[in-house]
């Protein structure tokens, strides 16, 4: 794990105990905790592997299996206002696939816990219009075209919807979206899926574990059936991409919106770029 998200994961704890109203005693006791097992993990320990201790804290203090619960459903119904608008933008498109693509790329900014006026209009606008860091949306459209069976790895709630319009004009006959297994931050859970209907455009399956990322060593055998099988896997955000990237599957395609210095840092693309990367 990079240095800069030891800082960065403590940080997001305190933050969530403070947004919580965590009382200050019960605070502190669950900081220094949560210190005592940061100081205890192996270098080679993964970030999400991390995400997954220190949700399991969160909610372990808050006595709430799903703390951020209504900020997920707010996030959902935010972007489903929105869906004309975006609908429209693609039927407009002389390259739908693409435009398509781009728009499910900017919803992944919707991490904004609890945040639906996060700039996503701003965001959106950015990405339709900037060039990519690193672009292999071509050699993904053409795996897809090929493929039997397509594996699309969900990120977060509200971000999903666009999700949902870039695989209505995939439109492939066999393709599987798959969520977290339990509620994790604001990760797409089977709850999610079902509120923005998921079902109508793929196949929703869970992945059976509650990182808010896709770890092959802790999926349910049932996902990993899928995943083995897929012949082109879509992986969504950067949570995703830390927990697959070193693997050499190169069937995966990694989209996303780096956000944080130490994803940038891990394939060289700067902050705030937008990726469609194949992994290698």
């Amino acid at each position: 794990m990079n240095n800069k998200c030891y800082f960065c994961h403590l940080t997001s704890f305190e933050k969530l105990l403070n947004e919580n109203k965590v009382p200050e005693d019960k605070k502190n006791d669950a900081i220094r905790e949560f210190l005592s097992y940061l100081s205890s993990i192996e270098k080679e320990v993964t970030a999400p592997e991390v995400a997954k201790v220190t949700n399991a804290s969160i909610r372990k203090v808050l006595n709430n299996p799903d703390p951020y619960k209504k900020a997920k459903e707010r996030n959902n119904k935010f972007v489903l206002s929105k869906v004309d608008y975006f609908e429209e933008i693609i039927r407009k498109s002389e390259n739908k696939f693409e435009t398509a693509m781009r728009l499910a790329i900017a919803g992944n900014i919707m991490d904004s816990i609890g945040s639906p006026g996060a700039d996503i209009s701003g965001t959106i606008n950015y990405v339709l219009e900037s060039d990519f860091a690193i672009n292999d949306s071509e050699k993904l459209k053409t795996e897809i075209e090929k493929a039997k069976t397509v594996l699309y790895l969900g990120d977060n709630a509200g971000e999903i919807v666009l999700d949902k319009l870039f695989i209505r004009t995939i439109n492939h006959k066999n393709l599987y979206f798959a969520v977290r297994g339990n509620p994790v931050i604001n990760d797409a859970t089977i709850e999610d899926a079902e509120l923005v209907k998921m079902h109508e455009v793929a196949k929703v399956i869970s992945n059976g574990d509650d990182a808010p990322s896709t770890l092959l060593a802790d999926v349910s055998k049932e996902f990993l059936e899928i995943y083995n099988k897929a012949d082109v896997i879509i992986s969504k955000g950067m949570g995703n991409l830390e927990g697959l990237l070193h693997n050499g599957n190169k069937k995966i395609f990694f989209l996303l919106m780096v956000k944080c210095d130490a994803i940038g840092e891990l394939i060289n693309v700067k902050k705030k770029n937008f990726v469609v990367l194949q992994n290698s």
